[in-house]
């Protein structure tokens, strides 16, 4: 016969007890396949409890298949079969992963977290909650929040001299998100051409949404028209204030150039990706594509991804006025996909100065961090076969290495010393001829001081062992 000791101080209910303990006994093998349980009136007695609780215990047990009820007979056990245990334990001294290895990861998508200021995000939130609570619960305008949007326009003319109005802006989850509306807005029968090398998601966005599109080579100031009009595409996607992962600043030529080229036909677009505007670290910001342009061809999109933190997926574009209606039109019964009460936050956020004290702290930080890691490299031997570029903007430096070694060779030597550093080859979406094979992509931003100096020293004795044997 069962017998189970129940708790009476437990809050779980006693057909559940009874439930459980059935369960690990069958599990355990206790109570082995075939055996007869009691019937519900006979455990009733036994342990002295209601007939209901012990059908409600059979009834579960039942549906999730532990027990088989025979008509005329009684309920049985099921056989179980047995799964496999995969054992966790490793050998002595064997490491089975990457991962466990490294222990400096210069990746270029990590931010510091440690200096987002918790305490007075929370306490917008509360006021939010408190003091807006109508607008939480109204649904949301399929642009954004009008506060939001005209925090950001506010900002924009203030940090990037960017003259827009609120109806311009669209408010989305993440520059993935804006740039799937941006292909259904100006149409998949459009050419796009992005960047290559360049932020590799973007090529696979417009590949997944069976636009046409095609991998623009760059020269030392970036996309050029004329290599462009060899495509013959219509909308081009670049990062002219800072091009990922190039680091390469577009000078005023360039980007009169190719605005030039968008306005010669009336089917051309820019969009321009200003990811990381906010962290440069001399003089003051470059001029967007946006600002300079006087005809409605340039569309601008942003995120707070990179000033804030990676989990708030807020994301904007600021859309030519000759678009809005058209966006209003064809798109607008999409629903904002971002929370009303992160827009409302992140609006008083930006309204209190918050915004502005953030970045300016971040960018102390991040440019620290920058010093800190190239001194590293120019005061050990590093410096003897290591040339640093990218460094005026950004969270990333590039490492030109010259020690004979090609790119597979110098990760697999940071790898073995526990650090994890990334090819520039990584991010081309299509291989070119002259691909530089020994250019190393290093972000700092995301390693405290302590863990940059270590790495730097770890990729001392990767890229310039005491004793070369040979060189790959």
């Amino acid at each position: 016969m069962i017998t189970v000791s129940f708790r009476t101080d437990n809050k779980t209910p006693l057909y559940m007890q009874l439930y459980n303990h059935i369960k690990q006994e069958i599990e355990s093998g206790a109570l082995p396949c075939g055996e007869k349980l009691p019937s519900k009136r006979a455990l009733s007695a036994h342990l002295k409890i209601s007939i209901v609780t012990v059908e409600t215990a059979y009834s579960q047990l039942l549906a999730e298949g532990y027990i088989t009820s025979r008509p005329g007979s009684g309920f049985y056990v099921e056989e179980l079969l047995a799964v496999d245990q995969v054992s966790c334990v490793q050998e002595k001294g064997k490491i089975t992963t990457e991962t466990e290895l490294i222990r400096y990861d210069f990746h270029t998508n990590r931010i510091d977290i440690s200096n987002f200021p918790f305490s007075t995000w929370a306490k917008l939130s509360r006021a939010v909650l408190s003091e807006q609570s109508d607008d939480l619960l109204n649904a949301c305008h399929p642009q954004g929040t009008m506060a939001l949007r005209t925090e950001i326009a506010s900002y924009l003319k203030a940090f990037r001299g960017m003259t827009v109005s609120p109806e311009q802006i669209v408010v989305g989850a993440g520059t993935e998100y804006l740039t799937g509306l941006m292909i259904q807005l100006l149409g998949r029968n459009y050419a796009y051409g992005v960047e290559n090398p360049g932020y590799h998601k973007i090529y696979q966005i417009f590949s997944a949404n069976t636009a046409r599109v095609f991998p623009i080579p760059m020269d030392e100031k970036g996309a050029s028209a004329e290599t462009i009009a060899g495509f013959g595409i219509n909308v081009l996607h670049i990062t002219p204030s800072h091009h990922f992962p190039l680091g390469i600043v577009m000078p005023i030529s360039r980007r009169q150039e190719l605005l030039r080229w968008v306005n010669a036909r009336e089917d051309r677009y820019i969009i321009e990706d200003d990811y990381d505007s906010e962290f440069r670290y001399a003089g003051r910001p470059i001029p967007t594509l946006q600002s300079m342009d006087k005809n409605g061809k340039v569309i601008y999109i942003n995120t707070f991804t990179k000033s804030l933190a990676p989990s708030m997926r807020i994301s904007y574009m600021v859309l030519p006025e000759s678009l809005c209606h058209q966006f209003s039109t064809q798109l607008g019964f999409y629903s904002c996909t971002v929370s009303v009460i992160e827009q409302l936050t992140l609006a008083q956020f930006m309204k209190n100065g918050h915004f502005d004290r953030h970045i300016n702290r971040m960018k102390k930080i991040y440019r620290q961090r920058r010093d800190i890691l190239c001194k590293a490299i120019t005061d050990s031997r590093l410096n003897s076969i290591v040339r640093i570029s990218g460094g005026e903007a950004g969270m990333h430096l590039l490492l030109t290495v010259e020690n004979g070694m090609n790119q597979n060779a110098l990760l697999s030597a940071a790898a073995k010393e526990g650090v994890k550093v990334y090819g520039l080859s990584e991010y081309y979406a299509f291989p070119v001829s002259n691909m530089p094979d020994n250019i190393i992509i290093a972000g700092f931003s995301g390693l405290n001081e302590r863990q940059l100096l270590e790495g730097a020293a770890a990729l001392e004795r990767a890229w310039l062992p005491t004793t070369i044997t040979s060189i790959v």
